[in-house]
């Protein structure tokens, strides 16, 4: 069972208890109280061939290479990547010899990008803000052992021009140094076939104050073809919690008409083919996400032809990713890359509803949480950098904020199940009195929520409250950067569990004694209350002891600011129990 799951299941029994214990089982201060989910670039086909012999535009009449030469094909450097093509008998140009492969850098104040000449392929991607609890040193996004990342292939009809270990030339040779506010600059790779009349170049311009890169480029010799990018094998591991980094290894795309979807790695079993056109399509893990989008262009939008998606042969539990674009006019194209943290605002900048690449929670809750968790987020870094303490202590002190403003709500709650204790001998006559009488015994009911204002469900809805702040900080906890790393007391990061199991014990413990504080004024107490008393405080600490240590922490300390309230209630519960019924209402 992952952590969503434990966490819905904790939700839905707490939940469970807190109205059901209203209705079926309510506190009884006298003996007889009661309780009661447009144009196709792909088609859908597992096989890469018969998907590369559809998408393509050229017709079969036409000569995709200028002159009527043949399409050049390369040698793959990756034999462990299937073709998109089957075997033809165009001419093959030999590998280049691997002694021959350079690596060329792009750092700026960010990151630091590395490509290989074999290939353009992009071979590292480190965010230099951010360390990895992996390895020594920054965050890596790429697979080390993977194929790598922007490795291009182009189909024309049912042949492939692979160029992923074509060798390509540098400009500027020695690479890229960007400095903060110092203005874009430019990568250039470019290959030349040697026999035929065939190019291929690419530009990479980057923003140093940016993750958003812009690619543009040229297949020369090309008419028309679809060019297939690789998206890799998702983002590396960087995270204390490998497993829990594993399990959230997804791609997600957002289709022009139906939105944004994602698939679990876990989930990929064999090659599919996602039909688009999309808007963007991305790879991501907890913290960190790759992306390609179509460029920005007014009036005339372009979109992605779909996504290919294979287990992968190299990679372990990942899957092998590549997005497919049509080539314009002469051959040229343009997209832009994403590569950086789950950060709202940033991806929020990109445009294209590229924030909702990891979407929060379920489908059917996402209108509701996602503003929940942005007013959350911003109390968070408010309190964080206006009063310059730590995220935990600001846990802390959002717990205990919480109960206070809550506080009149849960006031007024207390008092309708006062009410409704005092009348639960009322209740039982009527029932008994008109048992055989059913239209009778509605109208007396009625009678009685207007006489004494009982409502069995007014003790409960503003209890229910603070489950959406609660439900929010779990997602909150899975995948926003600010929290990544956090560390605060003995707790060496509050997105991941306690090591030592204190603050799931302690929540357990709280939750035990708001609950005796509450039942040691009963005078009865029912054998299902007892089981509950003891019961549900051990099923949630078996529950939370694998969730994020900060979201224990919030729940504990707003178990504490609760009871002063409970202790409270018991006392006027006691009142209460002191004056007896009320008068029964006459028949």
């Amino acid at each position: 069972m992952n952590p969503q799951q434990r966490f819905v299941l904790a939700v839905v029994l707490m939940l469970a208890v807190l109205v059901g214990g209203n209705l079926l089982f309510p506190p009884a201060p006298l003996p007889e109280a009661e309780g009661p989910e447009a144009g196709a670039a792909l088609t859908e086909q597992a096989s890469e061939p018969a998907v590369a012999e559809a998408v393509t535009e050229t017709p079969p009449e036409t000569s995709p290479v200028e002159g009527d030469a043949p399409v050049p094909a390369l040698v793959p450097t990756d034999p462990a990547l299937p073709e998109l093509s089957p075997e033809t008998d165009t001419p093959v140009v030999p590998a280049p010899e691997p002694g021959a492969e350079r690596l060329v850098t792009v750092e700026g104040p960010l990151y630091r990008f590395t490509f290989s000449t074999l290939g353009a392929r992009l071979r590292s991607v480190e965010l230099l803000e951010f360390d990895s609890f992996q390895r020594p040193g920054s965050v890596e996004l790429v697979v080390p052992e993977g194929p790598g990342l922007l490795g291009s292939r182009i189909v024309v009809e049912a042949d492939t021009v692979d160029l992923r270990s074509a060798p390509f030339e540098v400009t500027p040779a020695d690479g890229l140094r960007l400095t903060a506010g110092g203005g874009p600059q430019t990568l250039a790779l470019r290959y030349e076939h040697p026999t035929e009349p065939f190019s291929f170049q690419v530009e990479y311009t980057f923003d140093p104050d940016f993750y958003l890169v812009q690619a543009r480029g040229r297949a020369e010799g090309l008419n028309r073809g679809l060019l297939i990018s690789d998206l890799g094998v998702g983002p590396a591991f960087n995270e204390i919690d490998q497993e829990r980094d594993s399990t959230s290894l997804a791609y997600a795309v957002n289709h022009l008409q139906e939105g944004v979807r994602s698939t679990l790695f876990e989930d990929v079993e064999a090659a599919s083919v996602v039909e688009g056109p999309l808007l963007w399509a991305a790879t991501r893990s907890s913290y960190w996400v790759v992306g390609i989008l179509p460029a920005e262009r007014a009036g005339d939008p372009l979109y992605l032809g779909g996504l290919l998606a294979r287990p992968s042969e190299q990679v372990s539990g990942r899957a092998a990713l590549a997005v497919t674009q049509s080539l314009g006019p002469g051959g040229t194209f343009e997209h832009r890359i994403y590569a950086g943290p789950q950060d709202y605002a940033r991806l929020s900048r990109v445009g294209s509803a590229f924030q909702d690449v990891n979407p929060v929670g379920w489908r059917f809750l996402r209108p509701v949480l996602r503003p929940i968790i942005g007013v959350i987020m911003w109390v968070l870094v408010f309190f964080h950098t206006s009063l310059a303490i730590g995220y935990g202590w600001v846990l802390i002190l959002v717990g205990v904020l919480m109960r206070v403003v809550l506080f009149p709500l849960n006031h007024k709650a207390m008092r309708a199940n006062l009410r409704n204790m005092a009348v639960q001998p009322l209740v039982k006559d009527i029932q008994t009195k008109f048992k055989d009488q059913p239209e009778k015994l509605q109208k007396e009911m009625i009678k009685l929520y207007k006489e004494h204002g009982f409502n069995p469900l007014a003790g409960c809805w503003p209890m229910l409250l603070p489950w959406p702040v609660l439900i929010a900080l779990f997602f909150v906890f899975q995948n926003t950067i600010e929290l990544r790393g956090v560390p605060f007391a003995w707790l060496p990061d509050l997105s991941t569990a306690d090591p030592f199991y204190v603050l799931p014990a302690l929540l357990g413990a709280s939750m035990f004694l708001m609950q005796w504080v509450s039942m040691r004024t009963m005078d009865e107490v029912n054998p299902q209350m007892k089981m509950m008393m003891w019961g549900m405080p051990i099923f949630m600490v078996v529950i939370f002891a694998n969730l994020p240590s900060g979201l224990n922490l919030y729940y504990f300390t707003a178990n504490l600011a609760t009871l002063p309230q409970t202790w409270w209630i018991a006392r006027e519960r006691q009142k209460v129990r002191a004056k007896g019924p009320p008068t029964p209402a006459k028949a």
